[in-house]
């Protein structure tokens, strides 16, 4: 499961009521949302616990690291000072060079490994994981062998010591280029084209990825579903629900004369009873199909008389808000021939001019089903924003004529606290030709489908260029 945060309802009912603006709040918690939390906390504990652990690991087997080419270096020193030889110049040069690599080593793998995370996966990292292991190998081998070949018979060659404890930094650092192979540029190169879509609306994107496991594809899945698909919106769908189970409704069909017998046997005053059923039958059917024909009629002026709210509510809050920018301006004027003590910052203007356009922003994002998106104290951070950066109306409006990405707005709306990767593969498994995995949360699912990018052939294909030569074709109804 992946980690995003989840949103709580709010009243929206601030366009109606919104005539002055205080610093005060209150809030409440239901049975609900108790539960919920406890759930989450639960959950976290889990999550964090796993989070530390690897944590733990990833810096013991660090220290480890960097610590035993010094080991290697002092550890002569500390058992047998009286037999080492006299480190020369040579010797003392490759002091230099394991500092220095040992350094150079220890920014490359800050760089490449101790970044935050991103998401918490189901899986371990394989690729990471055989890093890890590689490297622990590698330094217990090299372990193995300073205590047979150099502690157990205390060499005195200090310079060859040295040049052992260099030659594991050399090799730890050509493991690092492999672990920059394997995790980094592996990936790049585009493999297969992922098709993704939401299993409410049907909004769907395409997305190329390289070699990659099927968490690690869908975590990347992830991070561009916030950033390209509109924001969910459970409160169209619920619209058009509605509308479909009216249309969907079933007929009644009454028996003047009396009951239909329950269980018809063999007989001639059953078989008419029958035929009656029979026939009633197919006239409800013909008449749900009148019904179905006429549907569409409905829908469509349904359709159209939305339209016309819409585009009647956007006018006025359009209107609205050019009116209260202007206001603002000539207090922006004015106010530079006040005494300092008048003079307003940017959220006291935002709250100054707000009344004046909430009604009618709080009308149109009703009519469009936006009310959910947006709260008051976001509305005006947003207005004290587009104040400060000496922002157009226009430009102020946009975030609500135009439904934008998840990422604009606040995570409290993302409306997702955990995401579950359903999967018939193994999440480990590398992506292949038609693979499918779901990307699952509380209401709605990401249907991603995997098709492997085909291999092209091009071909080339020589034209000289004394070979483009022309003629002038006259006929005699040609004007020239």
């Amino acid at each position: 499961m992946m980690e995003v945060d989840r949103a709580r309802t709010e009243d929206d009912n601030w366009g109606e009521t919104t005539t002055a603006v205080t610093g005060t709040s209150e809030h409440s918690l239901s049975q609900e949302d108790i539960v919920r939390i406890t759930k989450d906390l639960e959950d976290s504990v889990g999550l964090d616990c796993r989070r530390y652990f690897t944590l733990a690991l990833a810096v013991v087997l660090g220290l480890l690291v960097f610590l035993t080419p010094l080991a290697f270096l002092v550890l002569p020193h500390l058992l047998w000072p009286e037999k080492l030889q006299s480190c020369g110049t040579a010797c003392e040069g490759l002091f230099i060079s394991v500092a220095f690599k040992l350094l150079i080593l220890l920014l490359a793998v800050w760089a490449l490994f101790f970044r935050p995370p991103r998401a918490g996966l189901p899986r371990v990292f394989v690729f990471r994981a055989l890093l890890a292991v590689l490297v622990l190998l590698f330094v217990v081998s090299y372990w193995l062998f300073y205590g047979v070949r150099i502690l157990d018979s205390q060499d005195e060659n200090y310079q060859g010591i040295v040049q052992y404890a260099v030659s594991l930094v050399d090799a730890l650092l050509f493991i690092h280029y492999l672990a920059i192979v394997l995790l980094e540029l592996r990936q790049l190169q585009p493999c297969f084209s992922m098709c993704v879509t939401r299993s409410t609306d049907g909004e769907t994107r395409h997305y190329n990825l390289g070699q990659l496991s099927i968490q690690r594809a869908a975590l990347a899945l992830l991070e561009n579903y916030y950033r390209d698909f509109p924001v969910h919106n459970p409160a169209l769908l619920t619209a058009s629900k509605s509308r479909a189970a009216k249309h969907l409704a079933g007929l009644k069909v009454y028996n003047v004369d009396g009951e239909f017998p329950a269980a018809p046997a063999e007989g001639p005053g059953n078989n008419a009873a029958a035929g009656l059923a029979h026939s009633q039958s197919r006239a409800m059917i013909a008449a749900a199909a009148r019904r179905r024909d006429a549907s569409h009629n409905e829908l469509y002026y349904e359709e159209a008389e939305h339209e016309r709210r819409v585009r009647k509510r956007k006018a006025r809050l359009v209107v609205a808000v050019e009116e209260a920018f202007t206001h603002i301006k000539r207090m922006q004027e004015e106010e530079q021939k006040k005494s300092p003590g008048d003079v307003m910052d940017p959220r006291e203007a935002a709250q100054a001019i707000f009344p004046s356009m909430a009604r009618a922003l709080q009308k149109y994002l009703r009519t469009t089903k936006q009310q959910h998106c947006h709260s008051m104290e976001s509305i005006q951070q947003h207005l004290a924003f587009c104040i400060t950066n000496n922002m157009t109306p226009k430009a102020f409006l946009e975030s609500y004529l135009t439904p934008g990405p998840t990422l604009q707005y606040s995570r409290e709306r993302w409306l997702a606290r955990q995401w579950m990767l359903i999967s018939e593969a193994s999440v480990t498994s590398g992506l292949r030709d038609g693979a499918v995995f779901l990307l699952k949360c509380i209401d709605f699912s990401l249907v991603v489908t995997a098709k492997k990018i085909p291999y092209i052939q091009m071909s080339e294909e020589y034209i000289d260029p004394k070979s483009h030569k022309f003629v002038l074709r006259l006929q005699s109804e040609t004007s020239v």
